[in-house]
């Protein structure tokens, strides 16, 4: 470490300069600290640090280890400022004097800026990914190079919006660092009109695409236009390919902008934004073997893992020039995203977008929740993800349109007189609205974040159930009396308390499901996770079954007053499809339960105990969050070993549970497409749980 002096322009003893890469001002005098790093490393055993008093874990992790390539972000920079690199020539105007070349280079800057794009998407920093470019950093210098200061505005404008969306959003990891700008040029005069000047580039270049395609025989167009370059062969297949990347860089301005518009008014023309984008996508894909091709020069390496659809070296870029910017602590070492996987990316992104804007913007909470969870199986990256929640809420509404209580109101089976009782201002009604539009927002973010918001946000809505529960009981006492049934704040409260109660049990569910999701249950915890599973469906399923007859008993209430009572009481007999069908997910858990148990209890091989913690600490870990919200009441890991201490084969025979699991299925099949006026887009969607069966006695 101190065989290297640091940058210095004077030396203590007087002697010239070792090293001059750094150029000193009138008030720095630079100095080699050779003898004193020395010194202190005959001083320092293995892994201790020079530090002062105040030193603390923070600057332990953002501590600089100088000369280590990762640890110190001056030992590896090509250029010192801007302007070093700009006078060395690293990103020259024009970019070649060949004006083929030139062009063959501009493409190739436009590839390499969608690689850097699609990798700032990914959590990389933007100083060190679409800031790498020397050509945005100094944006005005681009100005006689037409078509390269259309694209790079475009391409600045673009990054505008999408951190405005995300950040609006707030749906990013709390260590990302995907929002922090450092001071970069992101905002500059005139962006507004970034379109305007990329029509007019994208105009001159079609024109120039048409001059192509007129043959000798025909009249020429009466354009007088300088080719782009000089050799006639290869014009229009370069117009073909820059026109390709311009349009697609206007069509997804265009999406952006288009989702930005409030209560979804923009997203029909959003989705017309995105087919174009496909297409042009499609046809940057199409001009890689082109760009190839029209050189005589083979790229070195695989070509799968550049950059650039022609496989050469991007000029004007430097990763290592923001490195500083990019954080307070060592700079990332991140690798760029080859020009192939960029396109992939983008093409999914858009996807993902698509699926957005093609929602109903259902009303139903229930459906909502269902597109959302649907969606999320998808794995959508963080931009769609902002998207997404920026739809779902705006303005503290749902849509922008839907007051949060008028939403629980529906959800709640209750009247639609009552979305606007004054009720509604109460403190708790109040803080159950934003629980739900809380739980939306948790449900847009990443599955490991989500599920971790969601463990600890089921303790706020067991308090927000309790509170609920108190002001009824304050108001209406503990029991109703007949008379009261019309009171319409009782029954606010009744419909309100049992939603509360499914929505709970429904959270609950989907934190337990989130963990095989992202992996974090071992083969040997899978017996105790069924198990709890299938206690939280049996309470789900209470509750599910409940609402189901009240939203029936508001329905039958709203329809005919005169009955064809065979009818009804046919239908009112019949197991509603939808219990069926968790009926059938009750029948898995608990099966699949009692088949692990019996194969620990009767094979040795399977139960191994862990040499790190017991079982009983495994289970705290896995569901501490679940117990310290009562989720369910009186379960716990005694009651757990209970339940499958004595589980066999021999009894595991007797119930027969994947048999009448698969029984049910069919059953429910047939009933999807036979009862159209079953709730099954709602709860069944939801994966809720599937009851309809009495207690097991495991859970006594």
């Amino acid at each position: 470490m101190a065989d290297k002096p640091v940058y210095e322009e004077a030396s203590i003893d007087g002697q010239p300069p070792k090293l001059a890469s750094i150029p000193a001002s009138d008030t720095t005098v630079w100095a080699d600290a050779s003898p004193l790093l020395q010194a202190a490393c005959a001083g320092l055993r293995d892994g201790e640090l020079i530090h002062g008093d105040n030193f603390n874990l923070f600057a332990a992790m953002s501590a600089l280890e100088i000369m280590d390539p990762k640890m110190d972000s001056g030992i590896v920079c090509t250029y010192y400022s801007i302007d070093e690199a700009i006078e060395n020539g690293a990103a020259p105007i024009p970019i070649s004097l060949d004006s083929t070349i030139d062009v063959r280079c501009t493409i190739d800057i436009m590839d390499h800026l969608l690689a850097c794009e699609a990798a700032w998407h990914k959590g990389h920093s933007l100083a060190q990914t679409v800031f790498s470019c020397i050509y945005l950093l100094r944006l005005d210098r681009t100005a006689p190079h037409a078509l390269l200061h259309s694209y790079c505005r475009i391409i600045r404008a673009t990054c505008k919006a999408v951190v405005s969306v995300v950040s609006d959003a707030r749906t990013h990891e709390e260590e990302d660092l995907f929002t922090m700008t450092y001071g970069l040029p992101l905002n500059g005069d005139g962006d507004d009109k970034c379109l305007s000047i990329l029509n007019a580039v994208e105009e001159t270049i079609s024109r120039q695409l048409r001059a192509c395609k007129a043959t000798s025989s025909k009249r020429r167009l009466p354009e007088d236009l300088e080719p782009l370059q000089s050799n006639s062969n290869l014009e229009e297949g370069f117009c073909k390919a820059l026109l390709c990347r311009l349009r697609f860089r206007k069509h997804f301005f265009h999406v952006l902008s288009c989702m930005k518009r409030p209560q979804g008014r923009g997203l029909e023309s959003a989705r017309k934004h995105i087919a174009s984008c496909l297409t042009e996508l499609e046809s940057i894909l199409e001009s890689a073997d082109f760009l190839r091709s029209c050189f005589d020069e083979s790229c070195e390496g695989d070509i799968d893992d550049k950059t650039t659809a022609s496989g050469f070296e991007p000029i004007g870029f430097d990763a290592m020039l923001n490195s500083r910017l990019s954080a307070p602590t060592p700079p990332r070492a991140i690798k760029i995203l080859s020009w192939k996987k960029a396109v992939e990316y983008f093409v999914k992104l858009l996807h993902d977008l698509d699926v957005i804007c093609s929602y109903s913007l259902d009303p139903h909470l229930e459906s909502l929740l269902r597109f959302v969870v649907q969606f999320q199986k998808s794995q959508p990256d963080l931009v769609a993800r902002s998207h997404l929640q920026l739809l779902l809420v705006q303005d503290g509404k749902l849509y922008g349109r839907d007051p949060f209580f008028a939403v629980i109101n529906k959800a709640a089976a209750l009247p639609e007189a009552t979305k606007n009782h004054d009720i509604q201002k109460n403190e708790s009604f109040l803080q159950l609205g934003m629980l739900v539009m809380n739980l939306l927002k948790i449900l847009c973010t990443n599955a490991a974040w989500q599920r971790r918001k969601l463990g600890k946000f089921l303790q706020d809505w067991r308090v927000i159930y309790v509170q609920l529960e108190l002001a009824f009981r304050n108001e209406y006492g503990e029991v109703s009396s007949s008379s009261n049934d019309e009171n319409t704040c009782m029954k606010i409260f009744q419909h309100i308390l049992l939603w509360v109660e499914e929505q709970t049990y429904w959270i609950a569910f989907r934190f337990l499901i989130l963990g095989f999701e992202l992996e974090l249950y071992s083969t040997g915890e899978y017996c105790m996770v069924y198990w709890y599973l299938y206690a939280v469906l049996i309470k789900l399923t209470e509750k599910t079954h409940l609402m189901m007859a009240v939203s029936h008993d508001t329905a039958k209430r709203k329809g005919k007053k005169k009955k064809d009572s065979s009818k009804d009481l046919a239908r009112e007999s019949r197991i509603p499809p939808a219990v069926l069908f968790l009926q059938c997910y009750i029948c898995l858990a608990e099966g699949l339960t009692m088949m692990l148990a019996a194969l620990r209890n009767e094979i040795p091989v399977f139960h191994s105990p862990s040499p790190f913690n017991t079982e009983h600490e495994k289970f705290v870990q896995h569901f501490e969050l679940l117990q310290r919200a009562c989720i369910p009441d009186h379960v716990s890991y005694p009651s757990y070993k209970e339940s499958t201490t004595h589980a066999r084969f021999s009894t595991l025979a007797m119930y027969n549970y994947f048999k009448d699991a698969q029984r049910i299925a069919k059953e429910v099949k047939s009933s999807f497409s036979n009862d159209p006026e079953s709730r099954l887009g709602g709860r069944w969607g939801r994966n809720v749980p599937f009851g309809w069966i009495h207690f097991s006695s495991y859970l006594k």
